[in-house]
């Protein structure tokens, strides 16, 4: 089963598999991808909604690759419902390749390259230059504003 983001409907993706996805992407969609949503809505694509539970889960293994930050509701119920109903998670986005691969969950990209390798961010402050391993609000060290940084 393909686990379809807002790309998979702006980029027009098809497949004889069977499809699922989650209320939310409806409200991402305008004009054309729209439409195509409520066609494949209406064809019998699965609308699921995960548990909390499942929910909290990618949000930790998001909060320990370091891509919470910029990932969006949205983005960490998708990655759940994928986890959920053991589908392929068809997505352009990095950061859900990221947590998705973190939670081993499948993933298929549409228009773009998919990732190479799971990466684990780092924080650098933007005042004294310390790096640190998980995201703060501010440097405890000088309190300045800490920037995601490439691990590689």
């Amino acid at each position: 089963m393909y686990i379809l983001d807002s790309s998979a409907f702006i980029h027009d993706f098809h497949t004889t598999e069977q499809t699922a996805t989650i209320p939310l992407v409806r409200e991402e969609l305008e004009d054309e991808s729209a439409y195509r949503y409520d066609a494949m809505e209406g064809s019998g694509m699965h609308i699921h909604i995960p548990n909390e539970d499942t929910t909290e889960k990618v949000r930790r293994a998001a909060k320990e690759s370091g891509d919470l930050d910029v990932l969006s509701d949205t983005d960490i119920r998708l990655v759940a419902a994928s986890f959920e109903l053991d589908g392929t998670l068809v997505t352009d986005d990095y950061a859900m390749q990221n947590v998705a691969e973190k939670l081993n969950v499948e993933v298929e990209v549409i228009a773009r390259e998919g990732i190479d390798e799971q990466r684990h961010w780092h924080y650098q402050c933007q005042g004294c230059g310390r790096e640190f391993d998980e995201q703060k609000d501010r440097c405890p060290i000088c309190g300045s504003e800490l920037a995601r940084k490439n691990p590689s």
